[in-house]
């Protein structure tokens, strides 16, 4: 079951993520809506909705992508902000989806090899798919992230400068959000007297 959870903001859409109804901090709850897809490989949120929107888990990233709101009186900062997370969400699709695919590659290559070099072929007798043993693929596993193990880390330091940049970001748009709010009320205290 595929579902799109649109929330308030990007706070409850991390609990969405990863608590089921609610979180410490915010109420789930409060969402108002779930929309559940079939297997479509993209989905498109409704052009009213004051959402981001999280969709069905993509087949070779295993990553849900996000489809962000354009809010209509959107600040410069605000537009920024999107912007930079939009670019940040495609770079890690890109980074996983090609890191999974070499993965999935390169452990068909190896079961093929270590199921020829045994004399034997892909499928057993009754049809089935050989599958080697727990220790011959800790063999795989270790090797592959031994030859991975420079990317992941540069993976790993860009990651983290592109999420302390957000958060930066995020807590200047909050700023300036409460400035907007609080010229308001002074506005309508003002025109009150």
């Amino acid at each position: 079951e595929n579902c799109i959870f649109p929330g308030e903001s990007w706070h409850c859409l991390l609990c969405i993520s990863f608590f089921s109804d609610s979180c410490g901090l915010y109420n789930v709850p409060k969402i108002k809506k779930r929309l559940y897809l079939s297997q479509a490989p993209e989905f498109i949120p409704p052009e009213n909705s004051q959402y981001d929107w999280i969709g069905p888990p993509d087949p070779v990233s295993n990553l849900r992508p996000i489809r962000f709101h354009v809010a209509a009186n959107e600040s410069t900062l605000e537009k920024h902000l999107r912007l930079f997370r939009q670019e940040t969400e495609e770079w890690n699709q890109k980074f996983w989806a090609t890191q999974n695919s070499s993965f999935i590659k390169e452990k068909e290559e190896f079961i093929t090899s270590c199921l020829k070099a045994e004399g034997l072929g892909l499928k057993d007798e009754n049809g089935r798919k050989r599958k080697l043993s727990a220790e011959k693929m800790a063999e795989f596993y270790k090797d592959f992230l031994n030859k991975n193990w420079q990317k992941h880390a540069d993976y790993n330091k860009e990651w983290y400068k592109r999420n302390i940049t957000i958060t930066f970001l995020m807590g200047k748009v909050t700023l300036q959000m409460f400035w907007k709010r609080l010229g308001r009320r002074t506005e309508e205290m003002n025109s009150k007297r």
